[in-house]
């Protein structure tokens, strides 16, 4: 069983502008390798194991520390991360923190993340085929949604405008959420907490005109209504 450690914590927090729509903002230092996960949440011997075994954690260095290294962000708003947790608190938007080390064709993406209400509005890119350097990567990518308060396509685990999820699988909340993304070729799986709500032959669909068959991975920070937070970001490479 899993033990949750509350923390609480109270500070002021000065926030700059974010780039410019056509600027990206970059964060220096060596990309971040295989690490286990964050101490905010505590997990069986186990299910560490299975986490590491064959993942890279892409924000946590070899040493321990937790960096935005290997990380840019495009467009508006930004994304803190907590040195001492591990954790991502979005901020502003709409955005896109997105991995720069490497781009990944067929992979297993596994990470947790947060929902301060059901409004709280982000989501995760896989196959971000370029650079961003504007808006156009959400014609030619998949976004798996993260919003409880919507229906259908824009639902929490719906591939966004293109393949709604089977059901709502996430919990309350303020409670974390475990989501698991496998994409091989053009076949596109999701699972919110252990469930499959995805099993999915991707095609272009809804906003997405075009896919490509490897790209990179993002996280949406959305709005400043109510921030999402994401931490345990693993990734596993299926092509060796």
């Amino acid at each position: 069983m899993r033990t949750f450690l509350l923390v609480v914590a109270c500070s002021a927090v000065a926030v700059s502008c974010g780039p410019a729509p056509d600027q990206a903002q970059a964060d220096e230092g060596d990309p971040a390798e295989v690490g286990a996960p964050a101490a905010v949440e505590e997990l069986a011997p186990g299910e560490v194991q299975d986490m590491r075994e064959g993942y890279v954690q892409l924000l946590r260095t070899p040493d321990g520390r937790f960096t935005k290294a290997g990380w840019n962000h495009y467009g508006p708003g930004h994304f803190e991360l907590d040195p001492v947790t591990g954790v991502l608190t979005s901020r502003g938007g709409m955005g896109l923190l997105w991995y720069s080390v490497r781009d990944f064709g067929d992979f297993v993406l596994d990470l947790e993340y947060r929902c301060t209400d059901e409004r709280t509005n982000s989501g995760v890119f896989v196959r971000v085929p370029d650079v961003p350097t504007s808006n156009d990567y959400i014609f030619h990518s998949f976004e798996v949604q993260i919003m409880d308060g919507a229906e259908g396509v824009h639902q929490t685990g719906a591939v966004y405008d293109a393949e709604p999820p089977t059901h709502l699988a996430s919990k309350l909340p303020g409670e974390w959420n475990r989501m698991r993304i496998t994409f091989v070729g053009s076949r596109l799986e999701v699972e919110i907490n252990g469930e499959k709500v995805v099993d999915w032959e991707a095609e272009p669909r809804g906003k997405v005109v075009s896919f490509a068959q490897r790209g990179y991975i993002g996280l949406q920070n959305h709005d400043d209504r109510s921030p999402v937070y994401f931490r345990n970001i693993f990734v596993k490479d299926l092509e060796g």
